[in-house]
């Protein structure tokens, strides 16, 4: 039973990642938020030069770009579990995998296993690119700093494609979701900050910014690395399990 079951999670799961991997959506959203997240960070690191130097300085430019490239893994993740309610896919996927929740369970982790190489390769190049361009400045980056920030960016943007992917889930059409998205990301948390500050940290974006940002930024600490990623993978379960409950319950 164990080995059935074994064998069982590995052939679904090998199914998600390569139905995610032959998408070609996927590979054009990647290339476009690699491609824009290095031409932004070049335009950043060009106006950072002009400004004080220093280590905590590289680190915020060489993270500048991080709220325009959230939006290539929001796009991610809505086309993780919308793409196949776009032509029916999706009743072919359930009548091979009967068990919707673990198909769904396994799809988000699919989303992970691709989006962590690829939200650290697009950090890594980004700051990177600054230390490069940076290097005649004064200030030294701790390895040990320098690895917990690309370590929390990373965690940022791969839990903000799994939220994306179980709002997708809920409800199912790309362009509803992806507008519901991005109009929270880049419209209803910024005035939140303005208008809710007693609450504002619990959001799972401003939660997810003290993921990377207080290991960069002389501001005021208001959460630490740990507890911005607590709240943020908090509000990423109550979103899948959430998803995965509805799932199961309606027809597809």
């Amino acid at each position: 039973m164990s080995v059935s079951l074994s064998k069982k999670t590995t052939q679904i799961l090998g199914a998600e990642l390569d139905k995610l991997v032959t998408l070609p959506w996927i590979w054009i959203t990647f290339i476009g938020t690699f491609i824009v997240n290095l031409v932004l960070t070049a335009a950043f690191t060009s106006i950072g030069q002009q400004g004080a130097a220093g280590t905590q300085r590289i680190l915020d430019t060489g993270l500048a770009s991080m709220g325009y490239l959230q939006a290539g893994f929001i796009i991610l993740g809505i086309l993780t579990t919308c793409s196949e309610y776009t032509a029916g896919q999706i009743r072919t996927t359930l009548t091979v995998t009967p068990w919707r929740g673990f198909q769904l369970s396994a799809k988000h982790l699919a989303l992970a296993i691709i989006a962590i190489p690829a939200a650290f390769i697009m950090v890594a190049s980004g700051v990177l690119y600054t230390l490069v361009m940076t290097r005649d400045t004064e200030g030294v980056i701790e390895m040990n700093t320098l690895i917990k920030t690309l370590v929390g960016a990373t965690g940022y943007l791969t839990i903000t494609s799994l939220i994306s992917a179980a709002i997708g889930a809920l409800i199912r059409r790309t362009t509803p979701v992806l507008v519901i998205l991005l109009g929270y990301y880049f419209v209803v948390s910024p005035l939140a900050i303005n208008y809710l500050p007693g609450i504002k940290h619990v959001f799972p974006d401003t939660a997810g910014y003290y993921m990377y940002s207080s290991l960069s930024s002389d501001e005021i600490k208001v959460l630490t690395p740990m507890q911005g990623t607590g709240i943020s993978m908090l509000w990423t379960l109550i979103f899948i399990i959430f998803a995965v409950a509805l799932y199961r319950k309606r027809d597809a």
